[in-house]
């Protein structure tokens, strides 16, 4: 038996984290947790956990792993409350250690508790991260410790707490936040909500029969069966318990909604900012299709993400649609390190052709994006292998140029195979770069005009970053960036004996405030 060359393992975009938040007296409020975060699994799967709290304590269970492997029945059976908030993780800030989980917990200095967590990533960590060291919150030596935007943010509402009420302490604190952030956190009695300014990440509210709901996504409200009653607004701060809900804005809004959670991140049973995103990318595909046609016999989708485009291709197009591909659901993101036979064994894990569906066909391959194209390559390989006669790829949104500091976990810029193709700014040049690296007859991307308007958001209301190098939110110095900064600054603090202001953290993505 004879295997393909090892491929580097593909860094797709990952998701920042999925939030849930629900009040609810005389419900299974950790239950509906659970089920809330199974429909958020999506947005992470390094980490999961619940917080509850009856009335009198906050209880927080947590662990590394998926949803199903870190609870079980007797573990939700033994957490009794009338709120609680939950939280699956993929790593932005921080390792992935158990202390870096979420809910994050924190006692205030009244002995009460506050439990939070975090959908997104910060800016001003580094700021943050001094105010709460100089406040005696952090400490650089002794047991492990979390080293997240969100442990910070705890321990700063927290602290706040000790001489008002948590809402009044998240008043203040809020303002003095920057980057993309939604929050649910609680104590003893009360939800809370709280999304940035900017809205990058969606939250929405829902209503059950005897209490409310906040999700990440309207999808988890369906599964618990919430209604969905409106997004909670940018620069929103909700409260809710035995009086009902209470709005405050605590900044102007300024939206600028992340595009790629149409294009990729949301689950497509999902609806943001009013437009479905199933919707959106179907719309994606038939726009692609009008702006980068061919001549081909069948169009296909990547699943499971860019099926959506290939049927709007289809339409678009005239050329039939069909299944060429089929993925094995349960492979996903493991801590069991495959042998180096396995890894050989490379896509194939995850998707196989079905041969009599594309033998002899001349294909169109729909795909949601690409990023460093390994997984591009070897399915292009995979597809001729499998007597396919033509390859054409066709990608559902621009080239992907710029990694992301609010919550997507993308390449570094050299990494990315639309800076890495061509040492050209010219894009033609681009193109045929990465065409001739992943094998495609032919390569198309859709236009940025193009995913714009498929979204029927205005494009001021959105970020694209990703795709034009415009960040909406200031971003600090290459110094007070990248996924370890805190990790590097208590480190090196400790080390050296220095305030964490003086520290240098290590860079990671910073590069990106340079063109590539």
């Amino acid at each position: 038996m004879t295997f393909a060359p090892v491929e580097p393992e593909e860094n797709e975009p990952k998701e920042e984290c999925g939030v849930f938040g629900v009040w609810a007296p005389g419900e299974d409020v950790a239950k509906l947790t659970y089920y809330g975060l199974y429909a958020l699994q999506h947005r992470g799967q390094e980490a999961a956990g619940i917080a509850v709290a009856d009335g009198s304590q906050v209880l927080v269970f947590k662990d590394l792993g998926l949803v199903s492997q870190v609870f079980d029945e007797q573990t939700l059976a033994a957490m009794h409350g009338h709120v609680a908030v939950g939280h699956c993780r993929y790593s932005t800030t921080g390792s992935t250690t158990w202390e870096n989980a979420q809910p994050v917990f924190r006692n205030t200095a009244a002995g009460t508790g506050v439990a939070l967590g975090h959908n997104g990533n910060l800016v001003n960590t580094a700021e943050l991260a001094t105010r709460a060291r100089d406040a005696g919150l952090i400490e650089t030596r002794g047991a492990p410790t979390a080293t997240t935007d969100s442990d910070i943010l705890g321990a700063l509402l927290a602290h706040g707490a000790a001489d008002s009420t948590l809402e009044q302490a998240a008043l203040e604190l809020l303002p003095t936040v920057r980057g993309a952030f939604c929050l649910t956190f609680m104590d003893e009695n009360t939800l809370y909500a709280a999304r940035d300014p900017h809205g990058v990440r969606p939250l929405s509210l829902g209503r059950l029969d005897r209490g409310w709901v906040v999700a990440s996504e309207t999808a988890a409200l369906d599964i618990v069966g919430a209604s969905f009653v409106r997004d909670i607004e940018p620069g929103e701060l909700l409260a809710i318990d035995a009086d009902g809900v209470r709005s405050t804005r605590f900044a102007n809004p300024t939206p600028k909604g992340c595009v790629f959670e149409y294009v990729y991140l949301a689950r497509p049973d999902s609806i943001i900012g009013g437009r479905s995103v199933h919707a959106t990318r179907v719309d994606i595909g038939r726009r692609l299709a009008a702006e980068n046609p061919v001549e081909a016999d069948l169009v296909i989708g990547v699943p499971e993400s860019g099926i959506p485009a290939a049927v709007g291709y289809a339409q678009g197009s005239g050329i039939p649609y069909g299944q060429g591909l089929m993925k094995n659901a349960y492979v996903g993101r493991t801590f069991i390190q495959p042998s180096q036979t396995i890894r050989q064994l490379g896509i194939r894990l995850k998707l196989n052709p079905l041969k009599e569906v594309i033998r002899g066909k001349r294909l169109v391959v729909v795909d949601d994006s690409i990023v460093r194209g390994n997984t591009q390559r070897a399915l292009i390989r995979m597809l001729r292998e499998a007597g396919a006669l033509e390859v054409h790829v066709r990608i559902a949104s621009p080239p992907v140029k710029w990694p992301c500091f609010y919550g997507i976990d993308f390449a570094t810029p050299a990494e990315l195979i639309a800076n890495s193709a061509s040492n050209s700014a010219d894009e033609d040049e681009m193109l045929e770069g990465v065409r001739r690296a992943i094998g495609a007859d032919t390569l198309g991307y859709i236009s940025h005009h193009g995913m714009i308007a498929a979204t029927e958001q205005p494009a001021t209301r959105l970020c694209s970053a990703c795709f034009d190098g415009n960040y909406p939110i200031e971003l600090p110095g290459e110094t007070a960036l990248g996924k370890n900064v805190i990790e590097h600054m208590l480190a090196n603090a400790a080390r050296n004996g220095l305030p964490l202001e003086s520290v240098k953290a290590g860079g990671d993505n910073a590069d990106a405030l340079r063109r590539p």
